[in-house]
């Protein structure tokens, strides 16, 4: 979970730096800066973040633990070797 808060935070301040640095006036970059961090910042944008962020945590925990079980599985059929 901290891993994709992390790169969900990580990606927010490569936009914004990106944004920044872009070649137009300053002006113009705060004005979008404001205009879609509104959007992004809106409750429904968290709240699908967050379920999202929940289903990819799920799916990569039931990954894991099947992955864990086949090796356990195949390491004890090759110390006993019926393999």
């Amino acid at each position: 979970m901290k891993f994709i808060l992390g790169l969900l935070i990580g990606l927010g301040l490569g936009v914004a730096l990106g944004l920044l640095i872009a070649p137009q006036p300053g002006e113009t970059t705060r004005a979008q800066i404001t205009e879609r961090g509104g959007v992004l910042l809106s409750p429904d944008t968290i709240d699908s973040l967050r379920s999202r962020a929940k289903d990819a945590m799920s799916q990569a925990n039931e990954v894991y633990t099947r992955t864990k079980n086949e090796l356990s599985d195949r390491y004890t059929q090759a110390r006993s070797g019926t393999l």
